[in-house]
């Protein structure tokens, strides 16, 4: 039941941080060409632009790391049905 309910967490919060960090890339595509490939291939890059642009990022940043934390729950449940 444990690992059923991890995998359901594990799903749910990965396919919502999918969704918000590509909202966030969309964002960043908005601003210029630059921001959006540097987002796209080049490490840390989206973070730097969300910090820069917090007011309009904020929303979408935020439930990206709350999808991040569920996701990380669902992880850890799963981890810890396969071992018992």
């Amino acid at each position: 039941m444990l690992n059923l309910i991890g995998l359901i967490l594990l799903g749910v919060g990965g396919i919502a941080a999918l969704v918000f960090g590509i909202m966030i890339l969309v964002e960043a595509f908005k601003e210029s060409i630059l921001w959006g490939l540097g987002s796209l291939f080049v490490p840390f890059v989206m973070l730097i632009f969300v910090f820069m642009h917090w007011e309009r990022t904020k929303t979408n940043f935020i439930r990206w790391a709350i999808a991040f934390v569920v996701y990380l729950i669902g992880f850890g449940m799963v981890a810890a049905s396969n071992n018992a």
